[in-house]
């Protein structure tokens, strides 16, 4: 069995000769994140990190690491009222954008050249989009974003109409991504932790175009990722996206609070990726616990439709060779069982 078979058959529930893994983490520090568009330097570092890590471990799934250019930047700084949400997009920098993104993409993909895995490009939500334009740092947990609230509150029908817009610009995108770059699909990441959203007003004006993306990536390929993202123990409504069309779930359960078995119960048997947290054991612990929690997280789920990731991005520094550890304790797991 190649390893895309493997994967293939993951995502399908169909048995495999052993689970798969999937760990990610970023290339270039917090303050490079989306500063790609003013800082070239950044993006080469962004780049040239795939090569070091992909000596240490040849990943079962490739994901391009995007960290530079995560989110579509967009011009906020004369909005007051909701109408002007309208005025955000700006179509010579959402073309340098795209170009750079898909230039960083298929640099990337020289790197992988050859590799046996199939490869995701990260693809962000256009609510996650808006929400970074008005936040320092990240739009999760925490995050002061009163105006985001207020719009929401005044007139959620234009941010929902917002929202479709800068839809349109992530799918276009995506699409040149897989049907040119090469790519396999998205690696499509959304997020409402803690509530940020009520449940009524994200099933109404949010969900819609996010469920978009998917379905525009699933006409080209329907092997793609939802990345629900639970960030350092924050965790979002699950049931939010149980309706959401992608081919696996990548769940936070250790933020979640829940089980893979009981993800995958809720998402209807769907392929489910996670198991271990950022920067615990996977960071920190030795092989041989490495080897029990692996074991630990089978013994609840089972080995079909299962890949074995984290809740979100390990810590840079992490040592790579710790993946092929978890790796080597799926295979030992799949001759004893």
């Amino acid at each position: 069995m190649t390893n895309r078979e493997r994967i293939m058959k993951v995502l399908k529930n169909e048995p495999v000769d052993r689970v798969p893994v999937a760990f990610f983490h970023h290339f270039t520090e917090f303050e490079d994140w989306n500063n790609g568009l003013d800082d070239p330097d950044a993006i080469r570092r962004n780049i040239e990190g795939h090569k070091p890590a992909l000596e240490v471990f040849v990943p079962d799934v490739i994901k391009v690491m995007n960290d530079t250019l995560m989110m579509m930047p967009l011009d906020v700084t004369n909005v007051e009222n909701v109408s002007d949400l309208k005025k955000v997009r700006d179509e010579g920098i959402v073309e340098k954008y795209a170009q750079a993104q898909i230039d960083l993409t298929n640099e990337v993909m020289k790197i992988y050249e050859g590799v046996d895995a199939p490869v995701y490009v990260t693809s962000f939500s256009a609510t996650w989009v808006l929400r970074n334009a008005f936040t320092t740092g990240l739009p999760v947990y925490g995050a002061q974003e009163p105006l985001m609230k207020r719009f929401l509150k005044e007139d959620p029908e234009t941010v929902r109409e917002v929202l479709e817009m800068l839809t349109d610009d992530i799918v276009d995108l995506n699409r040149i991504l897989m049907t040119e770059c090469g790519a396999d699909g998205i690696y499509f990441s959304v997020n409402n932790q803690g509530g940020f959203f009520p449940d009524e007003i994200h099933q109404k004006y949010i969900a819609p175009s996010e469920k978009r993306v998917l379905e525009e990536a699933n006409q080209i390929n329907d092997v793609n990722i939802l990345h629900i993202c639970g960030y350092h123990g924050h965790g979002n409504d699950l049931k939010l996206y149980t309706e959401y069309p992608a081919a696996a779930i990548s769940v936070a359960v250790n933020a979640e609070g829940t089980t893979m078995k009981a993800a995958k119960e809720l998402f209807g048997g769907r392929c489910i990726i996670g198991g271990f947290s950022q920067d615990g054991v996977i960071y920190k612990g030795s092989k041989e616990e490495l080897k029990k929690s692996t074991w630990d997280i089978l013994d609840d789920c089972g080995q079909v439709g299962v890949i074995i990731g984290d809740d979100c991005t390990v810590p840079n520094d992490i040592d790579d060779d710790r993946f092929n550890w978890v790796r080597e304790a799926c295979e030992e797991y799949a001759k004893t069982h």
